[in-house]
């Protein structure tokens, strides 16, 4: 299927007003963006892959940029996005947690290489930690906080109050490496032992529950003030030398702040998203759409190489 026209006007108006050829990168969400649940499986579609590597071989860097903790990336889809440039793969994590690259060791595993980290400061981690208090002291006990640590071997980690609750846990959260139930005075000197990159407040009691305790939402991420995933692709890109306003950012929810701080942002899916390119902004339905527009564009950059 052909682009629309005026998807087309729009790359090659970015072309025409960037150095996209030589500073500039493709910045891509990673869930409901580029890759796909599939018979149970997270897989990147053919036409996104086939983009992607038309990009690199081009030489234009891409960056994922996903809540996804490091080690869970590896452990989905980690080989198959590095066989995409066979190089170290660019990653900012945990909404900007955690920013570093996917690379191939040794032994040939793939593996996490940080460059920066912003963990929580501890007035924040008890920030997090007065409203799991002050929900479970009104009767409200299902509740999760889920913890991931600058270690990116130790992945991800669950807190319930509920003892009981952890072998139907263990059984939901496959990607969990630890679950846990500890007083939350404990859970509080685990945090603080430790740098945490990243908190999340899961509450699944029913709406009338949270009533008496209304601040709490039902889901809330926590990382360090003003860190979010626009502030970790700009601490990525200041490491790669790559020019944000010459970039291609692709995402798909309001978490995707990334795409406020590009020159083109590609808004993937149905909902309508607040953050806008820097120069132009376009709109898509899928990634099978994505995987033409990558693949366009690097076709617009060659003939512009030559």
């Amino acid at each position: 299927m052909a682009l629309r026209e005026q998807i087309d006007e729009a790359l090659r108006a970015f072309l025409a007003e960037t150095n996209f050829t030589g500073s500039g990168a493709l910045i891509t969400d990673l869930d409901g963006t580029a890759v796909h649940e599939f018979e149970g499986r997270i897989v990147i579609p053919d036409p996104v892959a086939c983009g992607l590597k038309r990009l690199n071989d081009l030489g234009r860097p891409i960056v994922l940029n996903t809540l996804r903790f490091p080690l869970n990336v590896i452990r989905t889809f980690g080989r198959e996005w590095y066989a995409i440039t066979n190089a170290p793969l660019p990653l900012v994590s945990l909404n900007g947690g955690v920013v570093g690259y996917l690379r191939e060791d040794a032994a040939g595993d793939i593996v996490f290489e940080e460059l920066d980290a912003f963990p929580l400061e501890p007035g924040e981690i008890d920030e997090v930690l007065t409203g799991v208090r002050g929900l479970l002291a009104n009767g409200v006990d299902d509740l999760l906080v889920f913890y991931y640590a600058r270690d990116w071997t130790l992945g991800e980690t669950i807190w319930t109050p509920v003892r009981e609750k952890i072998p139907h846990l263990r059984a939901k959260y496959t990607s969990a490496s630890s679950i846990v139930c500890l007083s939350v005075d404990d859970l509080r000197d685990s945090l603080m032992a430790q740098d945490v990159c990243m908190m999340f407040l899961l509450v699944e009691a029913p709406q009338d529950r949270l009533m008496a305790y209304q601040h709490v939402k039902r889901s809330n991420f926590a990382t360090r003030k003003g860190v979010d995933k626009l502030f970790g692709v700009r601490a990525i890109a200041d490491r790669l030398g790559v020019d944000l306003q010459a970039s291609v950012g692709c995402g798909d929810t309001q978490m995707d702040s990334f795409l406020s701080g590009v020159g083109l942002a590609v808004h993937v899916g149905s909902r309508d998203l607040e953050h806008k390119g820097l120069l132009r902004t376009v709109k898509i339905e899928s990634s099978q759409e994505l995987g033409e527009l990558l693949f366009r564009l690097g076709g617009l950059q060659s003939e512009a190489l030559q």
